[in-house]
């Protein structure tokens, strides 16, 4: 189960809206996305969460570029929706690259079928993402939520515990 949602910071406070990721297939769009449901370039926070998987922080500042919050990249890896947030720069690839070309894999005849073992499994699908946050950790500093308590909220409860450090439970709640 997914749950998305957009806070809009403004002069009186903190909007929240639901929000259809079906559309959203980039980064870009999603930044898009969140500049739309702001009317003066203020802060828009896009929070996303799986449920007990992991949760991501989207935050988009007027033009600046999006900076991103993951808890657990390996989770969000296998999630369509992560799988947005898990852009190459944050996974310290270059663009485009999406492993090993053909002329430098070692194939050893069981490219048809499964690898030979899940040890092989691992070794062929290049860097391995592990299974920890990744992005900004400061991503909400000067909101009140710190790296070392970003890192620390469990993913089930999260988006609560973030929204209430920014004084918008209430708001986030009416949408939920």
């Amino acid at each position: 189960m997914y749950f998305a949602a957009l806070l809009a910071r403004t002069e009186d406070g903190w909007e929240a809206s639901d929000t259809e990721l079906d559309d959203v297939e980039t980064l870009a769009d999603l930044a898009d996305l969140a500049r739309e449901a702001s009317t003066d370039d203020d802060t828009v926070l896009v929070l996303i969460e799986q449920e007990d998987a992991w949760f991501g922080v989207v935050r988009v500042d007027g033009e600046d570029d999006p900076r991103i919050y993951v808890s657990d990249a390996a989770a969000a890896a296998r999630s369509s929706y992560g799988e947005i947030l898990l852009t190459d720069e944050l996974l310290g690839r270059d663009p485009g690259d999406d492993g090993p070309d053909l002329d430098s894999l070692d194939l050893d005849g069981t490219e048809e079928g499964e690898p030979a073992s899940a040890e092989d499994e691992d070794e062929s699908s290049g860097e391995a993402i592990t299974h920890s946050p990744l992005g900004d950790g400061g991503i909400l500093d000067d909101l009140g939520v710190g790296p070392k308590e970003l890192r620390t909220l469990d993913p089930d409860d999260a988006l609560g515990a973030i929204a209430e450090a920014l004084g918008a439970s209430e708001v986030l709640e009416t949408v939920r």
